[in-house]
């Protein structure tokens, strides 16, 4: 057991406005399991990069065990050849006995190391290279979202797996495996850094009451300002009243006044002035106070969504669908049957690969977007009612090219709108400037979901629309869906979210 101490981390990146992490200290033990918390784009995956020494920074950090980073970046030679072949590449001294004995812990065999890597699925991927980042001794490890795209059987078994381990800092925005995993967690909030115990509903709970607490102390220093000024303003206006009197009086009313009053005057004035400045004093310390309460507060604004009516009350048929990739052996999937009618939420549920996404694209496609469709083979009765506009959400963000401005303009979206938007979506406004290949997945993400929004439509299909996306946002956009109840057809693997906001649930 021992210490990660970080003293006066400063770190941006060339040609950035503003530091990601400025004079930042904290220190973590390295027998933990801890959760890493934090808005996207504020420098989660930046500070690992940090701990394994990817970037040059000013300050300390002094560790005295290794840093392993999850997920390993393969090469295309290592996705053609096995993982057999290469786990001794992408970690030093790996022993393949080893790595086969965290796999049973996994609830796999050996079998997944002797298969060529690109035709394991994306759970089986994961386990994989779990199965060897846990496989050495003496490391802090650092995991970097590792249930993004896996089904729920797949996240239920990482789950247990990472519950039976430590020492590690896990980035991840699901709620229910930070529940399960974590003993500890660290924060960035957005003007700090804090590290607590507990994990993330503990830590959710607290920050609730502190959060009530300062909006009750900003309240009460902000009535004490009001009161302040208001005297300050009272006092003054009686000073500068006397002062006018000094010179001149009318001998008649004022018939006990000799030329030696303007002087008890002056003194009077004065004092009234002296008192002033003392009250505007005191108000500067109440601001003083009043800074900085509301400093971490995550606000989320309330998002809007237009969307439009459509004539007919079943918008998708669907009866003993069965498809197929042209040129494969088996079926993606048979027998399916649903109706998805006007108002309905319905969460497309199932095992990766077992057709979520190819059902999307078929529907897609009887839409109106041919391409989506091109190599799928259908039977049975897929119909989508005439004239629907669908508005979607892809899960894969590599398509986003150029910059803000020329995605609104192929979109047709309002560039003032848009922006709105994704600052209602805590995006920086530095960030707008950037070109879209250079942003975090998580803003990728969220540059996706904005140009739904302002798409109006009469069905919303999103595919895995909150992968890389903070908890913050995810509560947010929950909110958003169960005020508008907007038809939707989703695919989701977080657990909370789905619960929150499905209506139905199509079971493939």
């Amino acid at each position: 057991m021992s210490q990660i101490c970080v003293n006066s981390l400063t770190f941006g990146y060339e040609g950035s406005f503003d530091n990601v992490f400025e004079n930042v200290s904290f220190s973590i033990d390295t027998s933990w399991k801890l959760g890493f918390i934090g808005r996207n784009g504020k420098g989660k995956t930046t500070f690992l990069n940090l701990l394994i020494g990817k970037y040059h920074y000013s300050g300390s950090i002094d560790a005295s065990s290794a840093f392993e980073y999850f997920p390993y970046q393969l090469t295309a030679e290592q996705l053609e050849s096995t993982a057999s072949e290469f786990i001794g590449d992408i970690k030093h001294g790996c022993e393949e006995w080893r790595v086969i004995c965290e796999l049973g812990q996994l609830d796999e065999t050996a079998e997944l190391l002797y298969r060529p890597f690109r035709t394991l699925s994306h759970g089986e991927r994961t386990k994989v290279l779990l199965a060897v980042l846990f496989s050495g001794e003496n490391e802090f490890l650092l995991i970097d979202e590792p249930t993004n795209h896996l089904d729920r059987n797949a996240r239920e078994t990482v789950k247990k797996y990472l519950a039976s381990k430590s020492g590690f800092i896990l980035v991840s925005h699901d709620r229910e495996l930070l529940d399960a995993c974590i003993d500890h967690v660290l924060v960035l909030n957005r003007k700090s850094i804090e590290v607590q115990s507990g994990n993330f509903s503990s830590w959710w709970e607290n920050k609730q009451r502190k959060d009530q607490f300062a909006r009750a102390e900003n309240e009460k220093h902000r009535k004490e300002i009001k009161k302040l000024r208001q005297a300050a303003k009272r006092t003054s206006d009686w000073a500068d009243k006397n002062e006018r009197t000094k010179i001149g009086f009318d001998p008649i009313k004022e018939n006990d006044r000799c030329i030696s009053t303007r002087s008890f005057i002056g003194a009077k004035t004065k004092k009234m002035q002296s008192r002033v400045k003392s009250i505007e004093k005191r108000i500067g310390r109440e601001i003083e106070e009043k800074e900085g309460l509301l400093g971490d507060i995550e606000r989320t604004p309330e998002l809007k969504l237009t969307q439009l009516v459509h004539h007919s009350s079943v918008l998708i048929n669907v009866r003993e669908l069965r498809l197929k990739y042209r040129g494969a052996e088996n079926d993606v999937f048979s027998g399916l049957t649903f109706e998805l009618k006007r108002g309905d939420r319905a969460a497309l549920n199932g095992g990766n690969g077992c057709g979520k996404t190819t059902l999307i694209k078929t529907i897609l496609a009887k839409s109106g977007d041919a391409s989506k469709g091109e190599n799928i083979s259908e039977s049975g009765i897929c119909e989508v009612a005439s004239g629907l506009v669908i508005s979607y959400v892809d899960q894969d963000t590599s398509m986003l090219r150029g910059s803000i401005r020329e995605l609104c303009y192929s979109k047709s979206i309002d560039l003032s709108m848009f922006c709105t938007i994704l600052r209602q979506l805590d995006f920086e406004r530095s960030q707008f400037a950037k070109p879209l290949t250079e942003l975090s997945e998580g803003q990728k993400k969220k540059i996706l979901i904005a140009s739904s929004l302002l798409t109006p439509a009469h069905l919303y299909i999103w595919d895995e629309p909150l992968n890389y996306i903070d908890v913050f946002s995810r509560m947010q956009i929950e909110k958003l869906l169960l005020e508008y109840r907007p038809t939707m057809l989703f695919v989701e693997h977080d657990a909370c979210f789905r619960e929150k906001v499905a209506t139905k649930v199509i079971e493939l």
